[in-house]
């Protein structure tokens, strides 16, 4: 079955940077969208970065400049670098998958557990 499983979060600093990754598994990887959403306590899940199987990539306006999502076939792996990070970035992250290309709507059939960020102001 299809398995998402995300790591590299943790604490920083404002301004600071983590690199969150996800291991996909149980699917063709290639062929399905990815994408990665965060939620906040007390917020909806918001998108935050999408890639489609054209590599054609979608930002979140707040993320933009920032964010950068990015993908490693071979090893089945979807990343999130972000950079210059903000107390507003704190969330739960999870990476998502699907055949069809949701972006950064919510509609993706497939989540990870979620990873915590937190930024320290």
């Amino acid at each position: 079955q299809v398995q998402l499983v995300e790591s590299g979060g943790g604490s920083v600093q404002a301004g600071g940077s983590l690199r969150l990754s996800c291991k996909a598994s149980g699917y063709p990887y290639s062929s399905y969208c990815m994408g990665w959403f965060r939620q906040a306590p007390g917020k909806e899940r918001e998108g935050v970065a999408a890639l489609d199987t054209n590599d054609y990539t979608n930002y979140a306006r707040s993320v933009q400049g920032r964010f950068t999502i990015s993908q490693d076939n071979a090893s089945n792996t979807l990343y999130l670098q972000m950079t210059n990070l903000k107390p507003a970035d704190t969330a739960m992250y999870y990476c998502a998958a699907d055949p069809d290309g949701w972006s950064l709507m919510p509609y993706y059939g497939h989540w990870g557990q979620g990873v915590q960020v937190t930024v320290a102001s």
